[in-house]
């Protein structure tokens, strides 16, 4: 997620890692200062919005709406290795990574796995010591809205194999953290680390290289204001893990660093806009064309603190379609006003990948300004897109799967709010499928 914050002539954003209308994007650079990246013309999406209301029905789950809820971030993990899959959520509110453990089909109990941490506002699941059971990645701001401080941190919950969990600490003192990821960077068979810093007006994107022991040595990709998320994955087919991320701010950038096998990246820039209040707000893994070959789904729809919530006509999705070898193409897939969160998923099981994302910025003082939408693939990459509902409003993290056992796909939502009005508020949702 990303807010922003500024004058008018620099657009300084601070993030929480996290529709039909006319739309006008900029894509690739027309000076001379930064590189021009490949990409194709947008295209918005064909179809007229559907209104599908009825399509899941909404649930509260874990604790109850208190204040102003603060939800930065939700995923889905079977923590405990029971069957069930869980909801690990960020509370910036109470400065906690929480579980919401699924003791039976759709009930769900809500423990504190970690508290007082500097605003965790990203959990990522993943077997990172190698002994069987899943740890916590968690990347802390340490301060959500704008600050220039080095109060950054990176930590992770070592978890016994009964969620009890241990608390590293890898990387303090730097600029903002607002996303970690695992990937074995150098081919030396230990789990290294890709971080995203936000910063203010300073930033940085690194690799952590593990020495064992929870030890760790630093190595500096980019430095640049802005950063939102980081992924990683083998995006050029070479059997090496890369790393793609998100730069926001005036940059507006989607980098990719290619990686030769043993920890030595090559950077290049595969989007990039002109439009400095773009509003880029996050991105995520998806084979959405199902060729093998994974694909970036991006969103852009932050706008908060530097203008009125409200319609952006460049506010919406992306798919940057992984061609191979480095080469990505620019796909518009639709406008959704304020857009942040973006899942690829197929949510009414006809075999092709679908995506549903939130809003988190919008004119909530209109009724039917939309809080979760989703586009329908028909199989041939064309989208139409559903409207799921208007409320709860301000939602800037989901999350989605099958958390029954159906086959059928849930979503978990959070919402984090910020700007008022401050009513139809929801702390952590689950919204589940209708028959």
């Amino acid at each position: 997620m990303s807010f922003v914050a500024g004058s008018s002539a620099l657009r300084l954003r601070f993030p929480l890692p996290f529709i039909a209308t006319s739309f006008a994007v900029l894509v690739g650079f027309s000076g001379c200062e930064r590189s021009q990246p490949a990409t194709s013309s947008p295209r918005a999406a064909a179809s007229a919005p559907v209104e599908d209301l009825g399509r899941f029905t909404p649930q509260p789950i874990g604790a109850g709406v208190e204040g102003k809820p603060w939800i930065s971030h939700v995923a889905i993990a079977d923590l405990d290795r029971d069957g069930l899959p869980d909801v690990l959520a960020c509370d910036d509110r109470a400065r906690a990574v929480t579980w919401l453990r699924q003791v039976s089909r759709g009930k769900f109990e809500e423990s504190t796995l970690a508290d007082n941490l500097p605003a965790p506002v990203h959990v990522d699941a993943v077997d990172f010591d190698g002994d069987g059971d899943l740890d916590l990645l968690v990347a802390c701001m340490g301060e959500v809205f704008p600050n220039n401080d080095k109060i950054g941190s990176v930590i992770v919950l070592e978890n016994d194999g009964r969620q009890r969990f241990t608390r590293h600490v890898l990387l303090e003192q730097v600029a903002r953290v607002t996303d970690v990821r695992a990937g074995d960077f150098n081919g030396d068979g230990r789990l290294d680390l890709a971080v995203a810093q936000f910063g203010y007006d300073q930033g940085e994107i690194r690799w952590m290289e593990n020495l064992g022991d929870w030890q760790f040595k630093s190595h500096n990709l980019l430095n640049l204001s802005g950063t939102i998320n980081v992924l990683v994955a083998d995006f050029t087919g070479d059997g090496a893990p890369d790393i793609v991320a998100l730069v926001s701010q005036q940059w507006e950038e989607v980098y990719l660093f290619e990686n030769d096998g043993r920890g030595n990246f090559t950077n290049k820039i595969i989007f990039g806009s002109t439009n400095e209040d773009y509003g880029s707000s996050g991105i995520s893994l998806c084979d959405l064309n199902r060729d093998g070959r994974l694909d970036v789904l991006y969103t852009n729809g932050d706008g908060f603190a530097y203008a009125d919530p409200g319609q952006r006509p460049w506010h919406g999705l992306q798919w940057l379609e992984n061609r191979g070898h480095g080469l990505f193409k620019f796909h518009r897939i639709g406008n959704v006003p304020g857009a942040y969160s973006p899942v690829g998923v197929d949510l009414n099981g006809d075999g092709a990948t679908d995506i549903v994302c939130t809003s988190g910025f919008n004119d909530w003082t209109k009724p039917k300004a939309v809080a979760l939408v989703g586009f329908i693939n028909d199989g041939a990459m064309n989208f139409t897109p559903h409207l799921y509902a208007y409320e709860p409003t301000q939602l800037i993290a989901c999350a989605a799967g099958d958390l029954d056992g159906s086959g059928r796909i849930s979503i978990v939502t959070g919402g984090f709010y910020s700007y008022p009005p401050f009513d139809r508020m929801s702390r952590i949702t689950l919204w589940q499928p209708q028959p």
